[in-house]
């Protein structure tokens, strides 16, 4: 097996001190992994991905990446993930490319490197020539494509990402599940929460369903599903709730 890039630990998070929006949750992500994660709005998901990406504290629990904890050393952490929220806040008074280029000097990535990159996959999602208008202006696909973009560009281990097909044009979206395996090919892993349950069946090699902040199922596709559909597995696991 591939060394682990993700752990989840007995992560716990509550809000209001009361109820457990996630309730010690534990799962491995693996290079070469594409680990759909499903379920219900307010079941956990963007929860769990904000904290495996250092943006939202907690106290039970640990969350590595790489080996490093997430809570000893933060900027370790984020130096090796790019994380896409479902409504990527971008910064609306840059224009495109001196988003990217912000980004790449956060980052460090050297010029040439991130002019090839920056050309590559501005070029992919088809939005190089609406590089030099505000990001003010994009439309929201516009927004998550160029998101998409930046987020490559210092060629992640981890690629953590909130409903990355949502206002994708299905070119952009199948241009992105190319990219995911390849980067997969490289020895990166990728963890992504999705309502889109077809993509999820074909696209991932792994499954977590998590309900009310507990999983319920994890493993590989194929077993997760059985006979089933994952469709119906996941109906199945809320009760029959729809």
């Amino acid at each position: 097996m591939n060394a682990p890039v993700l752990e989840i630990e007995h992560y716990t998070k509550s809000y209001d001190g009361k109820r457990n929006a996630v309730d010690d949750l534990t799962l491995t992500v693996h290079a070469g992994d594409i680990y759909g994660f499903i379920g219900q709005n307010g079941a956990g998901k963007t929860t769990t991905l904000r904290a495996c990406a250092g943006v939202l504290d907690f106290k039970t629990g640990d969350i590595r990446v790489g080996g490093t904890s997430i809570q000893k050393d933060p900027v370790r952490c984020k130096q090796m993930t790019a994380y896409i929220p479902d409504n990527p806040d971008l910064y609306d008074f840059l224009t495109g490319i001196q988003y990217l280029n912000f980004i790449g000097d956060i980052f460090g990535v050297e010029k040439p490197v991130r002019k090839e990159r920056i050309e590559r996959y501005a070029g992919m999602f088809r939005i190089e020539g609406d590089l030099g208008s505000l990001i003010g202006a994009y439309s929201h696909g516009m927004k998550q494509k160029l998101a998409l973009t930046a987020a490559l560009l210092h060629a992640p281990t981890l690629l953590l990402l909130d409903e990355p097909f949502v206002g994708l044009d299905p070119e952009a979206a199948f241009r992105l599940k190319e990219v995911f395996r390849e980067l997969c090919e490289n020895g990166a892993a990728i963890f992504f929460s999705t309502h889109v349950l077809d993509v999820a069946e074909k696209l991932c090699n792994r499954i977590a369903i998590i309900k009310d902040g507990r999983l319920v199922a994890d493993g590989k596709t194929d077993e997760v599903r059985g006979d089933e559909s994952l469709e119906q597995v996941f109906l199945e696991v809320l009760g029959g709730e729809s």
